[in-house]
């Protein structure tokens, strides 16, 4: 079983967020990293994918459609986790752990989650 690695999608530019998750010992790659900034939702996911990384998002609609549509269409993700804007870097970190703590990459295969379910685990 391994780690959950995450890949933050365009809207997540907190570098100091970056660096906590990086110190935290958390495997993260960034859009700007993958270059592949201004890339549809649906190639953020697809690249996400393609490298066994969970998808980070604050963009709820766009990731929940797709999610449903890869459901519906029997398509296989690595995983999507949806944040909101307000949470403090603190509260995501928290979250990010929490998460990790309980799940692997390989649960989360298939899986949407909602980080506000792991802020106080």
């Amino acid at each position: 079983m391994s780690q959950i690695r995450l890949y933050l999608d365009e809207d997540i530019l907190e570098r100091s967020l970056i660096k906590a998750l990086r110190n935290a010992g958390i495997d993260v790659s960034t859009t700007a990293e993958a270059n592949n900034l201004s890339c549809t939702d649906e190639d953020q996911l697809i690249w996400a994918t393609s490298q066994g990384r969970v998808i980070y998002t604050l963009n709820v609609g766009d990731f929940c459609y797709l999610h449903k549509t890869y459901m519906e269409e029997g398509r296989n993700h690595s995983g999507i986790l949806i944040g909101k804007q307000k949470y403090s870097i603190g509260e995501q970190l928290r979250g990010f752990l929490n998460l990790i703590s309980l799940k692997t990459a390989e649960e989360m295969i298939c899986q949407q989650q909602f980080l506000v379910n792991y802020l106080d685990k």
